[in-house]
């Protein structure tokens, strides 16, 4: 996710560089040729280039906002995530009769969060097209990993462990069928948070929208120095080129936007997020073996 400071011009100007290069030399030879060539009169009416900037405007807009939607939707959903796994946890600690607080309890417990924290990693991981068992070894038991590594959705597979145990916990009468019930639910929320995910991750943005938005951008371009150059001669070349970075840049966040787990600068934080929710668990544990706080890559976080 981009930060607030520090955002380099270059990594902005570097979204559409070869837009505006093409844009610079095209608006240029237009200037030339009208100024040194006068083979025939270039310029038209700025009404034209206007109605479609117009109409341009507004659907760049409209794209813009259903890309933030999907951008903003991602975020609350990770942050029902963060949520629903301390609610999970802290009902695991205090649901559970554990009058003589025995070793079995507490190993219990550990291993139930550390594949609570393997399953946000898992989770992120997979979303990104990364592998989903990339270092969960730390967290999950070898015979853990080895149940979940034959599953095609790992983060399921850890599910469909928590709910088994949750099940033994029942059956042993270390919960009560209320308490059982509180429990599933929450792992019911974080399936459902999973499925969000996945929904968000499988949808593709209506491709011939974008495509109809890209030619009608280009088609105003071509227009736009012609009816600039009755009114500002050679020097439409930079307000061609300031007009056509601005719309060109509004696109390119918008493409960005809509995507939010494609391990890019715009994505949501997924990485940075689950090493919170990991952090806050293992202190809900008292687990001195608490990871650092991820560091901002200049002006980004994972």
């Amino acid at each position: 996710m981009l930060l607030k400071k520090n955002i380099p011009i270059s990594y902005v100007f570097g979204k559409v560089k070869y837009e505006v290069t093409f844009v610079v030399i095209y608006a240029t030879l237009i200037g030339i040729w009208d100024k040194y060539l006068h083979g025939i009169s270039m310029s038209i009416p700025l009404s034209v280039p206007m109605v479609l900037g117009t109409v341009l405007s507004l659907l760049l807009a409209f794209k813009s906002n259903q890309a933030y939607d999907r951008w903003w939707e991602a975020r609350i959903v990770w942050g029902a995530i963060v949520n629903d796994s301390r609610t999970l946890v802290r009902q695991l600690l205090y649901f559970m009769a554990d009058p003589y607080v025995s070793v079995s309890v507490k190993n219990f417990q550990d291993r139930f969060i550390n594949r609570q924290i393997a399953w946000c990693y898992s989770l992120g991981q997979s979303l990104r097209n990364q592998s989903p068992t990339n270092r969960l070894n730390k967290y999950l038991e070898p015979e853990e990993l080895e149940f979940v590594s034959k599953h095609d959705n790992v983060p399921n597979a850890l599910l469909q462990l928590h709910g088994r145990d949750l099940k033994r916990l029942l059956q042993e009468g270390q919960v009560n069928k209320y308490q059982q019930v509180e429990l599933d639910d929450t792992l019911t929320r974080l399936c459902d948070s999973m499925g969000k995910c996945e929904r968000i991750k499988n949808t593709i943005f209506p491709v011939t929208y974008g495509l109809y938005i890209h030619f009608s951008l280009f088609i105003f371009i071509l227009l736009l120095p012609f009816s600039l150059l009755d009114t500002f001669g050679i020097l439409e070349i930079p307000m061609v080129v300031i007009i056509a970075a601005s719309f060109f840049l509004i696109e390119k966040m918008a493409i960005h936007l809509q995507d939010p787990f494609e391990n890019k600068p715009t994505d949501t934080p997924v990485t940075t997020i689950a090493r919170t929710i990991e952090r806050n668990l293992k202190q809900m544990i008292n687990d001195h073996k608490v990871p650092e706080k991820i560091k901002a890559e200049s002006f980004y976080v994972l």
